[in-house]
Protein backbone atom coordinates (compact mmCIF):
# COMPACT_ATOMS: atom_id res chain seq x y z
CA UNK A 1 0.00 0.00 0.00
CA UNK A 2 1.20 3.58 -1.04
CA UNK A 3 0.63 5.30 2.48
CA UNK A 4 0.62 9.43 1.41
CA UNK A 5 0.29 10.01 5.39
CA UNK A 6 2.11 8.32 7.40
CA UNK A 7 1.02 9.13 11.43
CA UNK A 8 3.68 8.52 14.02
CA UNK A 9 2.14 8.19 17.54
CA UNK A 10 -0.13 7.12 20.28
CA UNK A 11 -2.90 4.66 20.45
CA UNK A 12 -5.77 4.60 23.40
CA UNK A 13 -8.56 3.31 24.64
CA UNK A 14 -11.10 6.28 25.79
CA UNK A 15 -13.01 5.46 28.95
CA UNK A 16 -15.28 8.21 29.27
CA UNK A 17 -17.71 9.59 31.50
CA UNK A 18 -20.23 12.03 31.42
CA UNK A 19 -21.54 14.53 34.38
CA UNK A 20 -22.94 17.52 34.80
CA UNK A 21 -19.47 18.96 35.68
CA UNK A 22 -16.02 17.97 36.23
CA UNK A 23 -15.66 17.01 39.92
CA UNK A 24 -13.25 18.99 42.41
CA UNK A 25 -10.63 17.48 44.11
CA UNK A 26 -11.68 14.84 46.32
CA UNK A 27 -15.23 14.63 45.28
CA UNK A 28 -17.12 11.78 44.06
CA UNK A 29 -19.65 12.39 41.66
CA UNK A 30 -22.73 10.50 39.76
CA UNK A 31 -22.09 10.42 36.35
CA UNK A 32 -24.83 9.88 33.69
CA UNK A 33 -23.24 7.51 31.11
CA UNK A 34 -19.95 5.46 30.19
CA UNK A 35 -18.57 4.31 26.48
CA UNK A 36 -15.41 2.56 25.58
CA UNK A 37 -14.21 4.26 22.32
CA UNK A 38 -11.18 3.88 20.05
CA UNK A 39 -8.54 6.99 20.68
CA UNK A 40 -5.73 8.55 21.35
CA UNK A 41 -4.39 11.49 19.34
CA UNK A 42 -2.28 9.43 16.81
CA UNK A 43 -4.96 7.33 15.61
CA UNK A 44 -7.20 9.83 15.99
CA UNK A 45 -5.12 11.45 13.11
CA UNK A 46 -4.88 8.46 11.22
CA UNK A 47 -8.60 7.98 11.29
CA UNK A 48 -9.33 11.58 10.41
CA UNK A 49 -6.62 11.48 7.19
CA UNK A 50 -7.90 7.89 6.27
CA UNK A 51 -11.84 9.10 6.14
CA UNK A 52 -10.96 12.69 4.81
CA UNK A 53 -9.98 11.58 1.88
CA UNK A 54 -5.88 10.03 2.20
CA UNK A 55 -4.03 6.77 2.19
CA UNK A 56 -2.90 6.23 5.46
CA UNK A 57 0.06 4.04 7.33
CA UNK A 58 0.36 4.24 11.48
CA UNK A 59 2.89 3.56 13.08
CA UNK A 60 2.07 2.73 16.93
CA UNK A 61 2.57 0.31 19.20
CA UNK A 62 -0.27 -1.56 21.73
CA UNK A 63 -0.32 -3.53 24.88
CA UNK A 64 -1.36 -7.65 24.53
CA UNK A 65 -4.50 -7.14 25.97
CA UNK A 66 -8.18 -7.01 24.51
CA UNK A 67 -8.21 -3.19 23.95
CA UNK A 68 -5.27 -3.81 21.81
CA UNK A 69 -6.97 -5.58 19.93
CA UNK A 70 -9.71 -3.46 19.31
CA UNK A 71 -7.74 -0.95 18.42
CA UNK A 72 -5.79 -2.08 15.67
CA UNK A 73 -9.20 -3.31 14.71
CA UNK A 74 -10.79 0.12 14.20
CA UNK A 75 -7.91 1.24 12.22
CA UNK A 76 -7.77 -2.02 9.96
CA UNK A 77 -11.44 -1.20 9.53
CA UNK A 78 -10.78 2.61 8.04
CA UNK A 79 -8.39 0.98 5.31
CA UNK A 80 -5.16 2.28 7.36
CA UNK A 81 -2.07 0.04 7.03
CA UNK A 82 -1.42 -1.21 10.28
CA UNK A 83 1.41 -3.46 9.37
CA UNK A 84 3.66 -1.03 11.94
CA UNK A 85 1.30 -1.23 14.87
CA UNK A 86 3.52 -3.41 17.08
CA UNK A 87 2.04 -5.60 19.95
CA UNK A 88 4.19 -5.37 23.37
CA UNK A 89 4.33 -8.01 25.53
CA UNK A 90 3.62 -7.60 29.06
CA UNK A 91 2.00 -4.16 29.21
CA UNK A 92 -1.48 -2.85 28.44
CA UNK A 93 -2.64 -0.44 26.10
CA UNK A 94 -2.87 3.26 26.42
CA UNK A 95 -5.85 4.38 28.17
CA UNK A 96 -7.24 7.93 28.58
CA UNK A 97 -9.72 8.65 31.59
CA UNK A 98 -12.10 11.02 29.99
CA UNK A 99 -14.72 13.29 32.22
CA UNK A 100 -17.10 15.71 29.77
CA UNK A 101 -19.32 17.92 31.32
CA UNK A 102 -22.80 19.32 30.10
CA UNK A 103 -20.65 22.42 28.55
CA UNK A 104 -18.42 19.88 26.42
CA UNK A 105 -15.82 20.38 28.10
CA UNK A 106 -13.45 17.71 29.13
CA UNK A 107 -10.99 16.40 31.64
CA UNK A 108 -8.07 13.71 30.42
CA UNK A 109 -6.16 11.76 32.14
CA UNK A 110 -3.60 9.89 30.13
CA UNK A 111 -1.64 6.14 30.69
CA UNK A 112 0.90 5.51 28.51
CA UNK A 113 0.81 1.41 28.43
CA UNK A 114 2.07 0.41 25.15
CA UNK A 115 2.36 4.05 23.30
CA UNK A 116 5.83 4.40 25.90
CA UNK A 117 7.39 1.00 24.05
CA UNK A 118 7.43 3.36 21.06
CA UNK A 119 11.09 3.50 20.16
CA UNK A 120 13.31 5.14 17.92
CA UNK A 121 14.05 1.56 16.46
CA UNK A 122 10.51 0.44 16.04
CA UNK A 123 9.91 3.62 13.46
CA UNK A 124 13.20 2.33 11.73
CA UNK A 125 12.53 -1.19 10.98
CA UNK A 126 9.03 0.36 8.35
CA UNK A 127 11.31 3.53 7.41
CA UNK A 128 10.00 2.05 3.33
CA UNK A 129 6.57 3.90 4.95
CA UNK A 130 8.42 6.86 5.93
CA UNK A 131 9.71 6.84 2.44
CA UNK A 132 6.83 6.31 0.83
CA UNK A 133 5.01 9.33 2.53
CA UNK A 134 3.95 12.64 1.00
CA UNK A 135 3.00 13.96 4.75
CA UNK A 136 4.41 12.92 7.76
CA UNK A 137 3.01 13.42 11.23
CA UNK A 138 3.48 13.33 14.84
CA UNK A 139 2.52 14.30 18.46
CA UNK A 140 3.87 14.18 22.15
CA UNK A 141 2.12 10.94 23.39
CA UNK A 142 4.99 8.45 22.78
CA UNK A 143 8.91 9.05 23.79
CA UNK A 144 10.33 11.92 23.37
CA UNK A 145 13.62 10.83 21.32
CA UNK A 146 10.66 8.71 19.13
CA UNK A 147 9.07 11.97 17.81
CA UNK A 148 12.51 13.22 17.79
CA UNK A 149 14.07 11.07 14.96
CA UNK A 150 10.68 10.63 13.25
CA UNK A 151 10.93 14.79 12.51
CA UNK A 152 14.68 14.49 11.88
CA UNK A 153 14.08 11.33 9.14
CA UNK A 154 11.29 12.72 7.88
CA UNK A 155 13.22 16.27 7.12
CA UNK A 156 15.94 14.21 5.64
CA UNK A 157 13.85 12.13 3.19
CA UNK A 158 11.88 15.65 1.97
CA UNK A 159 8.82 15.12 3.36
CA UNK A 160 6.23 17.44 4.55
CA UNK A 161 6.88 17.26 8.48
CA UNK A 162 3.47 17.97 10.60
CA UNK A 163 4.06 18.02 14.87
CA UNK A 164 1.03 18.59 17.08
CA UNK A 165 2.84 19.51 20.01
CA UNK A 166 0.05 17.82 22.28
CA UNK A 167 0.13 17.53 25.32
CA UNK A 168 2.68 19.97 25.65
CA UNK A 169 3.58 21.36 28.65
CA UNK A 170 6.88 23.15 28.11
CA UNK A 171 9.34 24.03 25.75
CA UNK A 172 10.48 21.61 22.95
CA UNK A 173 14.25 20.59 22.35
CA UNK A 174 15.61 23.70 20.25
CA UNK A 175 16.82 21.45 17.87
CA UNK A 176 13.33 20.12 16.94
CA UNK A 177 11.86 22.87 15.19
CA UNK A 178 14.13 23.25 12.01
CA UNK A 179 12.98 19.78 11.23
CA UNK A 180 9.01 21.57 11.45
CA UNK A 181 7.48 22.00 8.27
CA UNK A 182 3.70 23.16 9.99
CA UNK A 183 3.85 23.48 13.91
CA UNK A 184 0.11 23.10 14.92
CA UNK A 185 -0.61 24.19 19.03
CA UNK A 186 -3.95 24.98 20.16
CA UNK A 187 -3.62 28.05 22.50
CA UNK A 188 -2.23 26.20 25.82
CA UNK A 189 0.26 24.43 23.58
CA UNK A 190 1.43 27.44 21.65
CA UNK A 191 1.57 29.28 25.37
CA UNK A 192 4.16 26.29 26.99
CA UNK A 193 5.93 26.67 23.87
CA UNK A 194 6.67 30.38 23.55
CA UNK A 195 6.46 30.95 26.98
CA UNK A 196 3.88 33.90 26.27
CA UNK A 197 0.32 34.05 27.24
CA UNK A 198 -2.01 32.96 24.51
CA UNK A 199 -5.78 34.11 25.07
CA UNK A 200 -6.74 35.61 21.98
CA UNK A 201 -5.73 36.54 18.09
CA UNK A 202 -3.17 38.80 18.80
CA UNK A 203 -1.26 37.11 21.84
CA UNK A 204 -1.59 34.14 19.60
CA UNK A 205 0.01 36.26 16.68
CA UNK A 206 3.14 37.15 19.45
CA UNK A 207 3.09 33.86 20.47
CA UNK A 208 3.75 32.36 16.59
CA UNK A 209 6.11 35.15 15.98
CA UNK A 210 8.51 33.69 18.81
CA UNK A 211 8.16 30.17 17.53
CA UNK A 212 8.84 31.31 13.91
CA UNK A 213 12.28 32.82 15.05
CA UNK A 214 13.00 29.50 17.39
CA UNK A 215 13.74 27.74 13.69
CA UNK A 216 9.95 26.23 12.62
CA UNK A 217 8.94 26.46 9.30
CA UNK A 218 5.05 27.94 10.19
CA UNK A 219 2.65 27.49 12.80
CA UNK A 220 -0.97 26.94 13.21
CA UNK A 221 -2.48 28.35 16.01
CA UNK A 222 -5.98 26.50 16.84
CA UNK A 223 -7.92 29.10 18.60
CA UNK A 224 -11.21 27.13 19.30
CA UNK A 225 -14.42 29.17 18.49
CA UNK A 226 -11.85 32.15 17.48
CA UNK A 227 -10.72 30.11 14.31
CA UNK A 228 -7.26 29.56 13.68
CA UNK A 229 -4.16 31.68 13.12
CA UNK A 230 -1.62 31.03 10.37
CA UNK A 231 1.71 32.43 10.29
CA UNK A 232 4.82 32.56 8.56
CA UNK A 233 7.54 34.63 7.59
CA UNK A 234 5.81 36.38 5.51
CA UNK A 235 2.68 37.07 7.31
CA UNK A 236 -0.28 36.21 9.11
CA UNK A 237 -3.99 34.78 8.00
CA UNK A 238 -6.92 34.30 10.52
CA UNK A 239 -9.18 32.08 9.43
CA UNK A 240 -12.59 32.18 11.14
CA UNK A 241 -14.19 29.16 12.69
CA UNK A 242 -17.47 27.99 11.32
CA UNK A 243 -20.98 28.41 13.97
CA UNK A 244 -22.06 25.29 15.23
CA UNK A 245 -23.51 24.11 18.30
CA UNK A 246 -20.53 21.74 20.21
CA UNK A 247 -21.61 18.29 22.32
CA UNK A 248 -18.25 17.53 22.35
CA UNK A 249 -14.95 19.14 21.55
CA UNK A 250 -12.68 15.41 21.94
CA UNK A 251 -10.87 14.74 18.93
CA UNK A 252 -11.71 18.55 17.34
CA UNK A 253 -8.00 19.26 17.02
CA UNK A 254 -6.79 15.53 15.97
CA UNK A 255 -9.85 15.82 13.25
CA UNK A 256 -8.34 19.68 12.11
CA UNK A 257 -4.97 18.18 11.77
CA UNK A 258 -5.93 15.15 9.76
CA UNK A 259 -7.93 17.09 7.58
CA UNK A 260 -5.05 19.51 7.03
CA UNK A 261 -2.44 16.81 6.34
CA UNK A 262 -4.96 15.16 3.80
CA UNK A 263 -5.64 18.18 1.77
CA UNK A 264 -1.78 18.62 1.31
CA UNK A 265 -1.14 15.07 0.49
CA UNK A 266 -3.67 15.73 -2.32
CA UNK A 267 -2.18 18.67 -3.31
CA UNK A 268 -4.56 21.37 -1.73
CA UNK A 269 -2.75 25.26 -1.22
CA UNK A 270 -2.51 25.63 2.35
CA UNK A 271 -4.96 28.31 2.92
CA UNK A 272 -7.46 25.64 1.31
CA UNK A 273 -6.34 22.69 3.61
CA UNK A 274 -6.29 25.09 7.01
CA UNK A 275 -10.72 26.16 5.80
CA UNK A 276 -10.67 22.37 5.02
CA UNK A 277 -9.25 21.05 8.17
CA UNK A 278 -11.31 23.85 10.20
CA UNK A 279 -14.73 22.42 8.34
CA UNK A 280 -13.95 19.10 9.44
CA UNK A 281 -13.41 19.66 13.10
CA UNK A 282 -16.85 21.56 13.70
CA UNK A 283 -18.45 18.91 12.05
CA UNK A 284 -16.51 16.81 14.83
CA UNK A 285 -17.80 18.81 17.99
CA UNK A 286 -21.74 18.23 16.74
CA UNK A 287 -20.99 14.71 17.49
CA UNK A 288 -20.10 12.80 21.20
CA UNK A 289 -16.75 10.99 21.38
CA UNK A 290 -13.35 10.65 19.24
CA UNK A 291 -13.34 8.87 16.44
CA UNK A 292 -16.98 8.16 16.11
CA UNK A 293 -17.21 12.11 15.99
CA UNK A 294 -14.48 12.46 12.82
CA UNK A 295 -16.30 13.19 9.79
CA UNK A 296 -15.87 11.71 6.22
CA UNK A 297 -15.05 13.30 3.02
CA UNK A 298 -18.35 13.02 1.45
CA UNK A 299 -19.98 14.80 4.32
CA UNK A 300 -17.86 17.80 3.70
CA UNK A 301 -18.74 18.14 -0.49
CA UNK A 302 -20.37 21.44 -1.47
Amino acid sequence: MQANVVVVGSLNMDLVARAQRLPRGGETLVGETFVTVPGGKGANQAVAAARLGAQVAMVGCVGDDAYGQQLRQALAAEQIDCQAVSIAAGVSSGVALIVVDAASQNAIVIIAGGNGQLLPESVQRFDALLQQADVIICQLEVPMATVAYTLERGRALGKTVILNPAPASGPLPAEWFANIDYLIPNESEAEALSGLPVNDLESAKAAATRLLAMGVGKVIVTLGAQGALFADAQAFRHFPAPVVKPVDTTAAGDTFVGGFAAALARGEEEGAAIAFGQRAAALSVTRAGAQPSIPHLAELQP
